[in-house]
């Protein structure tokens, strides 16, 4: 199938590329800006704006996709300008999403397999929580709600294009992640910065960069629609994943610090992360889209790229 990756040049969507030309695709790469063109393999490049209405729908007219493939953010950003990275970031869940789904349309493509988060759902009754939990878009802190607010606008729109699917990814580890040992996660607990609050209790959903690559291949050959979670088998506590990462990084144990000082000391997201985070259950990617993860647990990898 001719296939088109926008965000070829992320964390997930360079892999990803790979992955697609190895199972016989024709790849073309979706890049923001011609320097950028040089760092993927694929079998064309087209270079656009997704904020461009006009020069994004040139370029996937060129590309003559079956598949339009949304990998699509600014995180990268993030270690320089962490506002300016969220806030592009939502614009590109928002109004480039709209332009990528109006130009995939236009282009003649029959399907849109786009990337969101599996860790936006508000707090519940529930500890692992599957696709129709309700998102977040409330929450206290003005900066995640319009997050998921972004999140919440992608997937509304992805799910009204016919062939629209939704891969909510959960948190990724591995090479190039802010989980790997080079990264800002690791770092700060390599410095002891990221402490434990109270039992932490909040749950985290991991996801190896490999196992998101593999689904969303599965995906682009799929014709399933919807919205999944795509995460590992293994929910875990921060009781349980933050001292076992320390551990495998030759970091200090994360202390301990009392649940009230940690929205002051550690930021708000950070604090639900630990404290009320819940997980995601993977059950209807497995039974919908027949797809499981190759690393079923982070116990096994987390911290070790």
């Amino acid at each position: 199938m001719r296939v088109l990756v926008a965000g070829a040049t992320g964390v997930i969507g360079h892999p990803l590329v790979g992955a697609l030309r190895a199972r016989g695709h024709e790849v073309t790469a979706l890049v923001r800006t011609a320097a950028r063109a040089s760092a993927v393999d694929a079998d064309a490049v087209v270079v656009a704006d997704a904020l461009d209405r006009e020069a994004l729908s040139a370029a996937v007219s060129a590309a003559r996709p079956e598949v339009v493939v949304h990998q699509m953010s600014a995180l990268r950003l993030l270690g320089d300008d962490p506002a300016g990275a969220f806030a592009l970031t939502a614009r590109l869940r928002t109004e480039g999403t709209a332009h990528l789904a109006a130009a995939a349309r236009a282009a003649g493509a029959r399907r849109l397999v786009a990337q969101s988060i599996a860790f936006a759902t508000a707090p519940a009754a529930v500890l692992v929580l599957d696709e129709d939990a309700r998102l977040y878009v409330d929450a206290p802190d003005p900066g995640w709600a319009a997050t998921v607010r972004a999140v919440a606008d992608l997937e509304r729109q992805v799910t009204a294009t016919d062939g629209g699917l939704v891969l909510r990814y959960g948190t990724l580890y591995g090479r190039g992640t802010a989980y790997a040992r080079t990264g800002s996660t690791a770092q700060r607990v390599l410095a002891g910065r990221l402490p434990l609050p109270g039992d932490g209790p909040g749950i985290t959903s991991f996801l190896h960069v490999a196992d998101a690559v593999g689904a969303t291949v599965a995906a682009v050959e799929s014709t399933t629609t919807g919205v999944l979670n795509i995460t590992d088998d293994d929910p875990a506590p921060a009781a349980l994943w933050l001292p076992h990462y320390a551990h495998v990084l030759g970091a200090p144990p994360p202390r301990r610090i009392p649940a009230s000082l940690a929205p002051r000391l550690l930021g708000w997201y950070p604090t639900h992360q630990l404290t009320t985070a819940h997980g995601a259950s993977n059950t209807r990617a497995r039974t919908e889209l027949g797809w499981k993860p190759g690393r079923p647990s982070w116990r096994e990898g987390l911290g070790r790229e």
